[in-house]
Order: C-alpha cells, then structure tokens, then sequence
C-alpha cells in the first residue's frame, strides 16, 4: 500500500482526494466571494483567485473558510446563525450560498470519484485496513453515495458530525483524531491522506504515524512544507511504491 508497516488505518479527505469534488467547490466559492465583493466594492472589485482558495478556503469548515478569506481581505462581518437566508451578510449567510450553490453545480455535473482512488479505496479494504472518510463538507454521506464508495467506508466524520461533537476543523487536528477514535486505532497507526494544506497541517498536528500529501493543484512542495510525509500526484502512485 505505500504505507508504513505499523500503520492499520486510512483516514481520508474527500474533496480533491477521493472525488473530483474539489473543482466543483472551487467554482462555487469563486462564484460566491466574486458576487459578494462586487455587491461590496463595485465593478473594480479584487476577485476571489486559486490562491485564495488554496490559501484560505481549501480544507476548512465552511465558515472558517469565508471568514479567514475576509479577513485577508480586511472585512468584518457579523457570525449570524445557520438559518440566516441566502444572500445575508453575515458570515452563516455567504457560508450557506456557498453551499447553495454547490449542490446546484453538483446536480447539474454529477459527482465522480478519481480512479486511482477507487483503486486505492479498494485494495485497501482488501488488504483489511480500516478505512474513514473525514472531511469538512457538510454533504459527505450525499458525496460517497453518489460517488459510490459507501461500502469501503467505516466511518465518516463530516461537517454534521463535527458541528454535533463541537470539533475544531482544519488545519486542528480534532477532526482526524475522532476520526481515529471511532475506528479504534492510535494516532501513530493511522495515516492521514489530504491535498489540502489546512489537511496536512491537521494530519501533523495530530502525530499521525504517516501523512499522505495528494498533488491536485501543483502545490507539491507546499504539501510537503506544511507536514506531508510523501506527496503523489495520485493515490495510484502509492500501490507501485
């Protein structure tokens, strides 16, 4: 498998990982800050970049995203609440467009899964190590269902899940932690897989026995920089290691 010997346990990120997800969220994040700073600033306004994404976004709880983008654009705004309407000023209200947004794109492009990470996924349920999903999406059991990865999976720990245990999100490494909690593996046994850097950081944070840096957007010494054991371009590439 690429992996350790010691390690029994695969945590994996979804979006950018296992699926193809990860364009579809940055198109609805463009589109979303890109609306909200011309409604803000006028037609000259800055508009939301890759590297704002990658920087700021990518890897991090939906409101942790839309906040610490503002903030590295100098703007404030109110928390509101999770029932604050589409459109709203707040950031709940730009997080929930966001997401409005991507289930609208995800319906109209459908969900696939990278096919080295099925092939992954899959000789490493053979190989009877035990599997998780974590990640910061709030539609992760819609996204595994549609990507139909569900029956390699143990375990998913996902936005819901981590608003329900009042888990810290990326780049803390709570997420991952409960992650090998609940399939019964320490730290040091498990290995973390991610193409974010928020994931990276998360998977040394945490004293995971091995963290896997996955190459989606030609960031492959950043991967490394912020934790990451190896980076592949594909999880492919880990089976002819």
């Amino acid at each position: 498998m690429g992996l350790p010997d010691e390690i029994s346990a695969c945590l994996f990120d979804l979006d950018g990982v296992l699926t193809e997800t990860a364009v579809l969220h940055r198109k609805a994040w463009k589109r979303t800050f890109d609306d909200f700073l011309k409604h803000r600033e006028g037609p000259d306004f800055r508009p939301f970049s890759d590297e704002d994404y990658l920087d700021y976004v990518d890897g991090r709880p939906r409101t942790d995203g839309v906040r610490t983008f503002l903030e590295s654009r100098g703007i404030s705004l109110p928390e509101g609440g999770p029932g604050d309407p589409l459109g709203a000023a707040t950031i709940n209200g730009i997080g929930s467009t966001k997401n409005a947004l991507l289930l609208k794109v995800m319906d109209e492009e459908g969900v696939a899964a990278y096919d080295g990470s099925v092939r992954y996924v899959s000789a490493a349920h053979e190989a009877g190590l035990k599997i998780a999903v974590v990640t910061s999406s709030a539609n992760g059991k819609a996204v595994l269902e549609a990507a139909g990865l569900t029956r390699y999976i143990r375990v998913l720990i996902d936005g819901v899940v981590s608003a329900e245990q009042g888990l810290r999100g990326k780049p803390a490494p709570d997420t991952f932690l409960a992650g090998a909690r609940a399939l019964d593996v320490s730290s040091d046994r498990a290995a973390v897989f991610e193409d974010a850097l928020a994931g990276v950081e998360a998977g040394r944070a945490g004293e995971f026995g091995f963290v896997v840096g996955v190459n989606r957007s030609d960031q492959a010494e950043a991967l490394r920089t912020h934790g990451a054991d190896v980076v592949v371009n594909d999880l492919s590439d880990l089976l002819e290691r």
